[in-house]
């Protein structure tokens, strides 16, 4: 899974016809502690996720699990918005 957060949409006019009516959004992966890190993910949305939300990302044939993208050409798919993240620094 990816911990990333929202940063636009694709539109795109022509694409296969299994993904008509799916929304897709550009994230950007985030560390724990919410700061940016390299690159972006296209992803299907699955949730109802917003600009700017964190998220969480699957990718792969985990992708393709997510819900209603069964048999989609997708590799990467929005499947939770997060509300915290909690780290544990204590060492033992």
């Amino acid at each position: 899974m990816i911990l990333a957060r929202i940063v636009g949409t694709v539109v795109a006019t022509r694409k296969d016809e299994r993904l008509h009516g799916r929304k897709l959004l550009v994230a950007r992966p985030v560390s724990v502690d919410g700061q940016y890190e390299k690159g972006h993910v296209i992803a299907v949305d699955t949730v109802g996720a917003g600009e700017t939300e964190t998220v969480l990302i699957v990718q792969g044939s985990s992708a393709r699990m997510a819900f209603g993208c069964k048999d989609c050409p997708i590799d990467a798919a929005v499947v939770g918005i997060v509300d915290t993240v909690e780290v544990n620094r204590n060492k033992s």
